[in-house]
Formats: structure tokens, C-alpha cells, sequence
């Protein structure tokens, strides 16, 4: 009994240990560099991207899960792995499975910030 919950324990460890280094690369790089945000979300898309693209991201998610998943390199895996998916329909069907594969979470994204949208009201930030 108490090594199903050392397992669940040691997964939650596995996730919180790559999503957190996942984040001290971004915030070494937020440090040391003079890129916008912008920037480094899409160099970190766009790794995740590579990465998958040489089947490297596979096994980090296979081994950390929701900590491989869950930051923006995440998401590159995710068009990565749908175009790749595709690719087996041809060159239509690797652009329509990058699309699919993410089409959920954009969704979510898009529906979720409408409906905060409608309930408050943005300000513009003091300094």
C-alpha cells in the first residue's frame, strides 16, 4: 500500500524537479540577456520544438510528465508531435496535426480569457 503512494510521491518529485529547471533556464536567461519576454517564449517554443523534432523531448516527458508538459517548451513539443503524427498524410497532413494536436488547449486559453475578460476589468500598471 505505501509504495503506490511512493510512487505518486516520486512522480510529483520527478515533475517538480524538470518543471523547475525547466523555469531556472528561463530565469538565468531573464538575468543574463536583454530579451523581452516575447523572445524567450518563443526560444523556449521553438527548443521545445528541436528537441522533439530529434526525439529527445519524448523521454523527458515520458520520464517527468506534467513537468515536461506543463511549461512553454510543452507546447513546441506538442505542435511538434501532432506535425509529425500528420506527417504520415503527407505535407497537408503535418500541418493540420500541429493544429489539431494543440487545437484544445488554445481553445481553452481563448474561451477562459473571454469569460475573465467579461468579469473584470483591465488597468494599466503604475509605476
Amino acid at each position: 500500500m505505501y509504495e503506490q503512494y511512493l510512487e505518486i510521491l516520486w512522480g510529483f518529485v520527478k515533475a517538480f524537479a524538470v518543471g523547475g529547471f525547466i523555469c531556472m533556464i528561463a530565469q538565468v536567461v531573464i538575468n543574463f540577456t536583454d530579451l523581452t519576454a516575447g523572445k524567450i517564449l518563443v526560444l523556449f517554443m521553438l527548443v521545445g520544438v528541436a528537441l522533439q523534432g530529434l526525439g529527445v523531448y519524448q523521454y523527458l516527458v515520458d520520464f517527468a510528465g506534467a513537468g515536461a508538459t506543463v511549461p512553454i517548451s510543452g507546447f513546441g513539443y506538442l505542435l511538434a508531435n501532432g506535425a509529425i503524427k500528420g506527417a504520415q498524410r503527407g505535407f497537408f497532413g503535418a500541418v493540420t496535426g500541429a493544429l489539431s494536436a494543440a487545437s484544445a488547449g488554445v481553445s481553452a486559453a481563448v474561451v477562459f480569457s473571454f469569460i475573465m475578460a467579461t468579469f473584470f476589468k483591465s488597468k494599466t500598471k503604475k509605476n
